[in-house]
């Protein structure tokens, strides 16, 4: 199928052609929560949990012009060639150096991933929403636990001393995992997961995870739902989900993991075709196995760079054999044309951090002038003290290119 762009204006008249697919998306959008502006509670949440679809509210669809090359693409561990040109690749093996160290973010929670605009020399972090807030629009406060069923969070914009210069929020997005910063002669435009639909983990506990992306522009103080008219939501093939993006600033392309068929997989896009509507993969590549040897994985962000896909996973002292200044924190490189695994290293980068866990990746580019000249980062959250569990963020780097 073509792709398909989703706007924020609600739906006009169509061809008769479209019926069957816009009644299908209006099913999902008369049964969402969010189409009333209401928060799920844990009975909803119950009924939502293993839908297929996100519980946001669906609004107009332009179905773009430019084909798909491959509309659903492999659902298994094979690889599609690739055809991207080659590159350099990071040095997993170099020290890494600090980049910013236990800033205070707007929420109080762990970061969960972020993104730089390099023009602007701003980083974007994205937590979820702290418990007890309650935003504007709200009846009432909201639970950490909702917050997280809900896939609610909050972006806080940061220059690259630490002073936080802005924040907003996005009710119902996801969790987080992953986001891209685009620089824009108009504003910085954030990529995200949206359409959050909620799914209960092995403990009991809810998490709302994307279903679509969503492309926006960082506005300070507002509040975004994902039918709001200052969003573009992008979305791939029907059954594809847990969608989470990033932004390769320097050869212009979107990186996508998404699950089809229960298995993950990484897309590699053209940025403005994909932003224009065009589906049409440069590489497709599984998620490998084993991305912390010794370990249960716990994956934490992506980002690419070039002809190199890379990985971060691990866990926060304490957990899953993370034992203090080691950690199990693992950066794994994967050859986009191949999907072969070309390096993997063990990080001791923030190992004197307290909690230290691994939470997302991005490519900086420190003079915008020079943009091969860059730096592939890695974010961790941290305690503030034994005694204070307000989390800090950190992002340390390596720039070695081979």
């Amino acid at each position: 199928m073509a792709g398909v762009l989703i706007t924020g204006r609600r739906p006009t008249a169509t061809p008769s052609t479209r019926m069957p697919f816009f009644s299908r998306l209006c099913a999902r959008w008369h049964h969402s929560s969010f189409s009333r502006g209401y928060m799920l509670d844990r009975r909803q949440v119950l009924k939502l949990a293993g839908a297929a679809v996100g519980v946001a509210s669906v609004p107009a669809i332009a179905v773009a012009a430019q084909q798909v090359g491959s509309p659903t693409g492999p659902s298994g561990s094979e690889a599609v060639p690739g055809a991207v040109p080659g590159s350099r690749r990071f040095d997993l093996t170099a020290p890494s150096e600090m980049l910013l160290r236990e800033v205070r973010l707007n929420e109080t929670r762990v970061l969960q991933s972020f993104g730089f605009d390099n023009a602007r020399r701003h980083v974007f972090f994205v937590q979820l929403v702290d418990g007890g807030r309650r935003l504007p629009g709200e009846t009432r406060t909201y639970s950490g636990d909702e917050r997280s069923a809900n896939g609610d969070l909050c972006v806080t914009r940061m220059d690259l001393s630490g002073n936080i210069l802005g924040t907003m929020y996005l009710r119902g997005f996801g969790h987080g995992v992953q986001i891209g910063v685009e620089s824009t002669d108009a504003g910085s435009f954030l990529w995200t997961e949206t359409a959050s639909v909620a799914s209960q983990d092995s403990t009991g506990n809810y998490t709302g995870w994307g279903s679509r992306l969503a492309r926006f522009a960082f506005a300070n103080g507002s509040v975004l739902t994902p039918d709001s008219p200052a969003l573009t939501q992008h979305r791939l093939e029907d059954g594809v989900d847990r969608t989470t993006v990033t932004v390769d600033p320097t050869h212009q392309r979107l990186a996508v993991r998404c699950r089809v068929n229960g298995t993950f997989r990484y897309r590699l896009y053209d940025l403005a075709a994909f932003t224009s509507g065009g589906r049409t993969t440069l590489a497709d590549v599984p998620q490998p196995a084993d991305l912390q040897p010794g370990h249960p994985d716990t994956f934490q962000g992506f980002a690419s760079f070039g002809s190199h896909l890379y990985l971060l996973a691990g866990t926060q002292y304490g957990k899953d054999g993370s034992v203090e200044g080691t950690g199990n924190t693992f950066i794994t490189c994967v050859d986009w044309n191949s999907g072969a695994v070309v390096e993997q290293e063990l990080t001791k980068a923030g190992y004197s951090l307290p909690y230290r866990e691994p939470e997302g990746m991005a490519i900086q580019i420190p003079d915008p002038a020079a943009p091969q000249a860059a730096r592939l980062c890695s974010g961790f959250a941290s305690v503030t003290s034994d005694t204070d569990a307000r989390k800090r963020a950190s992002i340390y780097y390596k720039e070695t290119l081979v």
